[in-house]
């Protein structure tokens, strides 16, 4: 006798749709993956692989003292599909983790097609599906069509913020006598980051390019709305004459070896592919027109020849306000079995997009299997984010990157900030180790 195996609909192939799949795989469901590209494609994506990053090449820090860093070390103890590929296609970023960004989406691919009882659907999707079982991870891009049946089942309009996308440049176009190798205090492997050093002439005269520079049009909504953690480069610079350099051009923990001095400012630029032929520009999103990105520039020192792969842009990202719809485990409220996961449930960032595919995918096998979805405890990273999304105050919901913040605070005061967000860190696994028996991949057979 045959054995009816469950299954699943994700519509989505980002990092949260992926690892969802393989966690719903890991746990005996089969499942069926929706994704528009390259049928319909996005202004920003540029291939139809699976999990392609747009923004940066970056997953942030790799820490234990940094949030990002302990929530990827629960997403490696409970076998993160992109964590692990991830780690896999690494590139030279000093404390953080950075990945050779095609070979990334590229191995991705190749990983979800070959799961057990996958099927794979490029077609749009135009309404919330029907089903006992579904995860929507369709990220911030949702086509207008499924984004108006989303709206209609949470009952309101589904908030908005713009995101922005910084250059990237040839590396043969760079000037290496202007640039030096080094990262900030040494880490990583101590020259992982390419550094353009200004004077303070040097600044002033590019605070002034960007203050003046011309910018694209954003179509179609008369307020812009930035998250706070990924603004413009130029929006930066019209808060004040020095906030550049002390945000995103902050020179700390650096040496110009030509000068044995700090700079006034720096421009860093992360090595974007294995290859090392691509470099980005760290923290410089923008939605300034790409002629004039060219031009100014190609002002800072090493970058007067530079060719870019690709310029700055800005998009739409679509979240629904999330207090009001999920619960901790990123489930619907109104419908069982309905998920959310991604940029959609207001998470922000790779990482913390990826943590709630993971989250959301444990949570659905069960759903699948009769069971109901246990909730992480809240002293982890990942009960963190499901307690954010389930429980902040929905009248000033905005979308939030991993934090250590959202975890609760220690019985014992720490004054030291690094031992305590260590002591924190260290709490989150002990309970995630206590927790992960509850939650275990024990897979069924799974057919196609």
């Amino acid at each position: 006798m045959n054995q009816v195996v469950p299954r699943a609909t994700i519509v989505g192939g980002g990092l949260a749709g992926c690892e969802a799949a393989w966690q719903l795989a890991r746990r005996g469901v089969a499942c069926d993956i929706f994704e528009m590209r390259p049928v319909r494609p996005t202004p920003v994506h540029q291939t139809a692989d699976f999990g392609e990053l747009v923004c940066s090449n970056s997953l942030r820090g790799n820490d234990l003292g940094q949030a990002a860093g302990l929530l990827k070390a629960e997403m490696r103890r409970l076998d993160s599909l992109i964590v692990r590929i991830a780690d896999s296609v690494r590139v030279p970023a000093g404390s953080a983790l950075a990945v050779d960004r095609e070979l990334f989406a590229r191995r991705l691919t190749e990983a979800v097609e070959a799961l057990p009882g996958i099927r794979i659907h490029r077609e749009e999707v135009t309404a919330i599906p029907a089903g006992d079982v579904v995860i929507l991870a369709t990220g911030p891009l949702t086509a207008p069509a499924l984004a108006a049946s989303i709206r209609a089942f949470v009952g309101a309009e589904a908030l908005h913020f713009y995101d922005a996308i910084s250059p990237v440049v040839e590396a043969d176009s760079l000037d290496l006598t202007k640039l030096f190798r080094a990262s900030r205090y040494g880490k990583g492997g101590g020259d992982d980051y390419l550094n353009s050093p200004l004077d303070e002439a040097q600044y002033r005269a590019f605070h002034d390019e960007l203050r003046k520079a011309e910018v694209a049009e954003v179509k179609d909504f008369e307020k812009e709305f930035f998250f706070e953690g990924c603004l413009p480069i130029e929006v930066i610079a019209s808060r004040g004459p020095d906030t550049l350099a002390f945000g995103p051009m902050k020179p700390v923990g650096l040496t110009d070896p030509k000068t044995g001095r700090r700079p006034f400012a720096v421009v860093q630029l992360r090595q974007d592919d294995l290859a090392a032929t691509h470099f980005s520009l760290v923290g410089f999103q923008t939605h300034i027109k790409w002629g004039e990105q060219k031009r100014i520039f190609r002002t800072l020192p090493g970058l007067e020849n530079a060719e870019f792969v690709r310029f700055g842009m800005i998009h739409r990202n679509t979240y629904v306000n999330a207090p009001k719809a999920l619960s901790p485990v990123f489930e619907t409220r109104a419908r069982p079995g309905l998920f959310f996961a991604g940029q959609m449930s207001g998470v922000e960032g790779y990482v913390e997009s990826a943590a709630s595919g993971l989250i959301a995918g444990i949570a659905a096998a069960a759903r699948a299997h009769g069971e109901e979805p246990q909730p992480f405890p809240v002293e982890t990273a990942h009960g963190g984010l499901g307690r954010y999304i389930s429980g902040s105050d929905p009248a000033h919901y905005q979308p939030t990157n991993i934090a250590f913040g959202l975890l609760p605070e220690l019985p014992s005061r720490v004054r030291d900030k690094a031992k305590r967000r260590l002591a924190q860190a260290e709490r989150a696994l002990r309970a995630l180790d206590e927790f992960l028996p509850r939650v275990a991949a024990v897979p069924s057979p799974v057919g196609a």
